[in-house]
């Protein structure tokens, strides 16, 4: 059985949402020591709205986050509420965090951003089709690479869910494949979403760092940002309804196991699980580290690795963002969604206004990103009203 993360959402980046009308202004400055706003409240009518079972948000200012919730429970039909240090599933918002991780090992000399796939292969030069060998690290963190948007071919989507190796050696699978056969478009000639864009890349990050790409992040990205709660696959544990669980088309709990999530393989892609105050740590270098930020702090990179990564090439996807405008936002935003089917996250940067706002919920489809978007509609309006940094709404 398989599931297939899903790409950026046309309705989140297409001006259609709640979120896509209004100026605002940024949330106020609160003191250092005041609690972020409990917006449980605000979310309670949204889940109910939606047959959402679960669902936590933030909301940060520069580096602090200022509102936070969780509504709803961890699975449908159990009590257990869902919490804010509840574990989440990000899916392909997964994919700027491995960008990122590529970003750090150029600054080290390990890697560039000009790295072809033929310098990252070398045991594959011989059999590699050539339409390959010119392929560069930024073109596979930017869709533009040739990669297939699915793994079906020859079966080999079956093969990679059904294998029972290391994630490191289903990745080395996937790439064995697809690089020795013809690509799926003439790379560098369009923008194609491709998950498997990123297994590439996170080989060549594995190789440059000298470990697994799971190990790799945690220690290189995790750790410095002070994320202490991520890991990979659906979170929990079978039986006990210890964090939340995915629900699957049905609306049913679907119990951590190998069919709760995407191949680990794929990892690099949209694996990756933490609760939304880690996730929101995250997110805050990102809105920081922004060019238009008129409070630029660049912390783990310098400022030409972040205008790397939030640069489309062509387009408007950079590596690991949808780049678009909002009037909320006063013009350009950063923006990424993802899902595993049963899980739906998303986060809108404003870094012209120095806020964000990070939104995860424990189903996927129309649910979960009807769901989510309102909720993010929701945070911005309050955000807009000059809500305060605590209190009731």
């Amino acid at each position: 059985m398989g599931y297939l993360i899903l790409g950026v959402a046309a309705a989140l980046i297409g001006g259609t949402s709640p979120a896509a009308a209004g100026m605002v202004q940024p949330p106020p400055a609160a003191a250092a020591t005041e609690p972020p706003r409990d917006i449980t409240s605000i979310l309670e009518p949204i889940i109910a709205k939606h047959k959402v079972p679960g669902m936590a948000a933030a909301v940060i200012q520069g580096d602090r986050i200022v509102m936070l919730g969780a509504a709803g429970v961890r699975a449908a039909g159990h009590p257990e509420k869902a919490t804010e240090s509840d574990l989440w599933h990000i899916g392909s918002c997964t994919k700027s965090m491995t960008a990122t991780l590529c970003a750090q090992l150029i600054e080290d000399g390990r890697l560039n951003w000009n790295t072809t796939l033929e310098q990252g292969f070398p045991e594959l030069a011989e059999r590699m089709n050539p339409k390959w060998k010119r392929v560069t690290l930024t073109q596979l963190l930017t869709h533009r690479a040739g990669v297939p948007h699915n793994l079906d071919q020859d079966g080999l989507w079956g093969r990679v869910w059904n294998s029972n190796e290391t994630p490191a050696k289903l990745r080395l699978m996937i790439a064995e494949y697809l690089l020795t056969h013809e690509p799926g478009y003439e790379p560098g000639t369009k923008y194609e979403y491709a998950n498997a864009g990123y297994t590439l890349a996170g080989i060549l990050a594995e190789r440059a760092g000298g470990e697994p790409w799971e190990s790799l992040i945690q220690r290189r990205l995790f750790a410095p940002v002070g994320i202490t709660s991520a890991g990979f696959g659906a979170p929990g544990v079978p039986v006990v309804i210890s964090q939340p669980r995915g629900h699957n088309a049905a609306g049913a709990p679907v119990e951590p196991s190998h069919d709760a999530d995407n191949p680990a393989g794929i990892g690099p892609g949209g694996t990756v699980h933490l609760t939304i105050s880690d996730w929101a740590k995250y997110i805050a270098i990102h809105l920081r580290g922004d060019k238009e930020n008129p409070r630029r702090a660049t912390r783990l990179l310098g400022p030409e690795s972040y205008d790397a990564l939030h640069t489309p090439p062509a387009g408007d996807y950079a590596c690991g963002w949808s780049i678009t405008q909002r009037p909320w936002g006063e013009g350009r935003v950063l923006n990424h969604n993802g899902s595993n089917t049963m899980w739906f996250a998303v986060t809108w940067l404003a870094p012209k206004r120095d806020f964000a706002v990070l939104v995860a919920c424990n189903i996927g489809g129309d649910a979960g990103s009807s769901g989510a978007d309102e909720a993010v509609g929701a945070m911005i309006r309050e955000i807009q009203r000059g809500a305060p940094a605590k209190g009731s709404p």
